[in-house]
């Protein structure tokens, strides 16, 4: 396709309107790097998150180049090489796995010519064990799926700060108390449960279980199936092991009858668990993967996010609900491990159990730093945690500084 042509789809790309709100991710991307990468499953925003970083890169428009490798039909090499030649400054690439021999032409753009490099990816890449080093040259991000409290800022233009987990386990009760006065947190909580997890709710919320199952759809059928080289009849398979663990209870997850139910044998069983992990459709807690071996057994395992459940489960285990929430929230910013009593340990320090509002202490009553994460309740008491407050996690930039409601950030006397 022709230096002009790209630019003439390029230029309308810039034209769109863009979403006010940015992803957490935003302000913790060094500009200073030549080559950034965004990976991240389809459908969180990795579009939309380039066109912030575009936007937000000074130069004349003449200067920046956005194109999608799946509408382009030549080496990526060639068109940045052409787009340079004309004092090209910036190049947005989006869906890079799309484009052959992708990991050659990044490193060819690298080494051979002038230009900043910013692209979006399959959150299924093999960048790791690719043929090519790209360890040196590229910095990598992952793009998680909406937090419940970037929900809030895109749904109801309710801005807050986020929280540390330590603000969280010292202080929640009078956080959960002065928040509560600017939104109803389970009526809210609910919406999101229904349809939060991802951003494309903004596109019609009556549709948006459609659209997330064409996601998933398009994530097993195209990008597993491309990376991995897995046949269409074993993407079924896949389809239906999906089907299975949402129907598990993470307590009661059996290796040899999963395997059985689906009719494929351990190690099978096995690659596909990593390769649903590294397509960011299911959350592994406990075992070791690397290099497609599993080398301890997964003690649980989740569906990523939790309007994952909404298409997958015809019947949903709210044990299971609750606590994939807490790992999607959690996991950013700590570290969880599989808990013998209780249900994980964070940072190594601190023990959760999640639960409804009546669950009670007995299991972890003698155990030190230990909490319950409850569902259901809107303030907490001394260890009893609202779930929806560890939805504060994750860090988020303000479009703006001030709207109808006080944000903690110029209001932090009253969290304390």
């Amino acid at each position: 396709m022709e230096l002009e042509k790209l630019f003439e789809l390029s230029n309308l790309f810039f034209s769109l309107p863009v979403p006010t709100h940015k992803r957490y991710l935003f302000d913790k991307i060094d500009r200073n790097s030549k080559q950034i990468a965004i990976l991240g499953q389809r459908g969180v925003g990795k579009t939309t998150l380039l066109r912030h970083l575009a936007d937000d890169y000074y130069c004349d428009a003449d200067k920046k180049l956005y194109i999608s490798a799946d509408s382009i039909g030549e080496a990526l090499f060639d068109i940045a090489k052409e787009f340079s030649s004309f004092g090209g400054e910036l190049l947005i690439i989006d869906e890079i796995h799309k484009a052959s021999d992708f990991a050659q032409e990044i490193k060819k753009i690298y080494d051979f010519l002038n230009l900043k490099l910013i692209f979006s990816g399959s959150s299924a890449l093999e960048i790791e064990n690719s043929k090519v080093d790209l360890s040196r040259r590229v910095l990598f991000y992952r793009l998680n799926s909406l937090s419940f409290r970037e929900f809030l800022a895109i749904k109801f233009d309710l801005n807050f700060e986020s929280l540390k987990l330590e603000d969280i386990l010292s202080n929640h009760q009078n956080i959960a108390t002065n928040l509560k006065k600017s939104f109803n947190p389970l009526e809210y909580f609910k919406l999101y449960k229904d349809f939060g997890s991802y951003p494309f709710f903004t596109e019609g919320e009556l549709g948006y279980n459609l659209r997330l199952n064409e996601i998933l759809n398009i994530i097993l059928d195209s990008e597993v199936a491309t990376i991995y080289n897995v046949e269409s009849n074993k993407i079924n398979t896949i389809r239906k092991l999906l089907h299975l663990l949402c129907a598990s209870s993470p307590f009661e997850l059996n290796i040899q009858n999963l395997a059985t139910s689906s009719g494929v044998s351990r190690n099978t069983l096995y690659s596909y668990f990593y390769y649903l992990q590294k397509a960011d459709l299911i959350e592994i807690i406990g075992g070791d993967f690397a290099n497609k071996k599993l080398l301890n057994k997964p003690d649980k395992i989740y569906l990523e996010n939790i309007n994952l459940y909404n298409i997958l489960c015809s019947n949903k285990n709210s044990g299971s609900l609750r606590e994939s929430f807490f790992v999607s929230q959690v996991k950013i910013n700590n570290s969880l491990k599989y808990a013998k009593i209780g249900d994980f340990i964070v940072n190594d320090k601190y023990l959760f159990e999640i639960g409804g509002k009546n669950k009670d202490f007995s299991q972890i009553k003698d155990i030190e730093n230990s909490f319950l994460a409850l569902d259901y309740i809107e303030v907490g008491f001394k260890n009893k945690i609202p779930l929806w407050l560890f939805g504060f996690l994750y860090w988020f930039i303000f479009a703006k500084t001030m709207n109808k409601f006080q944000n903690w950030k110029n209001n932090k006397k009253a969290f304390i």
